[in-house]
């Protein structure tokens, strides 16, 4: 074992053990006195919910830099590690949990440094991710860091509920995005992958103040329960429904919430999916809309007592590299000061762009929720929430440098 290596494990002990009693607030310190020792410093940014800034992690903390025009940002919309050949050089690398994109990590070298010192540098970016997302669980100062505006009360309560922004595994890459991310009232997504199968859904309530966040935080948390429970999506709904109906027959005014469930088999390629009076999902292959996957379209949750006819699953039989897009109306309805709307068409149209650019799947949805907020000159007059969920291999490998 080199000395190198030799001090390098040394410094990967000093932050796990750490770590173990240190705060939030106290990360920054904690890295500045192991990295010492490989003669590297290291500052760590950040990304704000709405993905625009990286803000330091410092208890003092250092400017922000802007997502979409400096070499930090580049970093993080492409998961890339990126070199600056300055004296001393440093590397800009992304901090990744999993692959949910949390901010970028600058690893100025002060020694020698080759590919080895770069390797050791993303590895440390990767415990840095771990070290973050076990910290936000215990401490506001994240949480504080990650809010260039102030939250409302029931975007404070549905962010609690939601999972990470993006994940991906050897065949599927799912992400999510909302707007406004401060004052989102009644919009929701949910997923989950275990064996074999993922689970994606999505949900706007009526309204959009704090009724409509309950409202969505009872037909998201009582699918997670059927999911959770081994029930199926029929008995999903159901469940949901009853929720939803005992909310309002208790006077708090939950008219109902529109979904779509979806299911599907990462194997087969088979997907079952439940339209709850929610615009439907739409297919996306070879660069082009399919179709929208709209056939049954059942009452929302908590409607389903006046339903007629029982509520009946679509299938669809997906092929590798399809992609399966989710919104609420507040994308494709958003109107800019002439009155027109977004649309589907110019939805499908950019997303197909940005993918056909190369970029990866978190990054494509983000400047697509950015289109529709600049199509409102910054102003969403509605929740707006988009879900991307790539059935491909090739598409798992490009959310990682």
């Amino acid at each position: 074992m080199t000395d190198r290596t030799e001090a390098w494990n040394s410094a990967f002990r000093q932050i796990i053990n750490g770590a173990h009693l240190s705060t939030a607030g106290d990360l920054a310190a904690l890295l500045d006195e192991a990295t010492a020792q490989v003669g590297v410093t290291v500052q760590l940014y950040i990304v704000d919910i709405g993905q625009q800034w990286l803000c330091s992690a410092r208890p003092e903390p250092l400017p922000p830099l802007r997502v979409d025009s400096t070499v930090a940002g580049r970093a993080f919309q492409r998961t890339d590690i990126i070199t600056v050949r300055d004296s001393p050089p440093h590397l800009w690398l992304p901090v990744l949990n999993g692959t949910e994109r949390l901010g970028v990590l600058q690893a100025t070298l002060h020694e020698d440094h080759d590919d080895q010192s770069r390797e050791y540098c993303w590895e440390l970016a990767g415990l840095v991710g771990h070290l973050f997302m076990s910290k936000l669980h215990y401490s506001d100062f994240l949480h504080v860091r990650r809010r260039t505006t102030p939250f409302s009360v029931a975007s404070e309560l549905l962010w609690q509920l939601l999972p990470p922004q993006t994940f991906a595994c050897d065949q599927l890459t799912v992400t999510a995005v909302m707007e406004p991310y401060h004052s989102v009232g009644g919009d929701g997504y949910d997923y989950s992958v275990d064996n074999g199968r993922a689970h994606v859904s999505i949900f706007d309530a009526t309204g959009h103040d704090m009724h409509a966040g309950l409202t969505t935080a009872v037909a998201l948390a009582s699918t997670r329960n059927a999911r959770r429970n081994g029930l199926g999506l029929l008995e999903a709904a159901e469940l949901a429904d009853q929720a939803v109906l005992q909310q309002a027959a208790e006077g708090l005014r939950a008219p109902f919430a529109t979904a779509v469930l979806g299911e599907l088999d990462l194997a087969t390629g088979v997907l079952h999916y439940l339209v709850a009076g929610h615009p439907p999902a739409l297919l996306m292959r070879g660069g082009r809309m399919v179709k929208a996957l709209n056939n049954p379209v059942t009452l929302p949750l908590g409607l389903g007592h006046l339903a007629t006819v029982p509520r009946r699953l679509g299938r669809e039989q997906l092929q590798a590299g399809d992609r399966i897009l989710l919104h609420t109306d507040g994308i494709t309805e958003a109107r800019d000061p002439r009155g027109e709307q977004f649309g589907v068409e110019r939805l499908v149209d950019l997303t197909e762009r940005h993918e056909a650019a190369g970029l990866p799947a978190p990054e494509t949805l983000r400047r697509v929720s950015r289109a529709v907020l600049d199509h409102q000159q910054g102003q969403l007059q509605d929740d707006a929430t988009l879900l991307l969920l790539e059935w491909s291999r090739s598409a798992a490998r490009r959310v990682l440098p």
